[in-house]
């Protein structure tokens, strides 16, 4: 049995209060680390090419207003 599965079992096994604060936990956890990854995307300019291809997009009239 792998870690996953493990974790699997256990989350099965919580009671509703449990798997509530799990996953109220869970979701800033997960939050928490699509910013820093973004944060580094953005600052090693991983995101430069998305930037610049919207702007292009943008420039040419190929966006909206929302």
């Amino acid at each position: 049995m792998n870690r996953v599965e493990s974790l699997e079992g256990e989350v099965k096994r919580l009671s509703s209060e449990e798997l509530k604060a799990f996953r109220d936990w869970f979701a800033r956890f997960d939050a928490e680390v699509w910013d820093t990854q973004i944060e580094a995307d953005a600052k090693n300019g991983n995101l430069r090419s998305l930037a610049d291809r919207a702007v292009r997009d943008h420039n040419s009239g190929r966006s909206s207003l929302l």
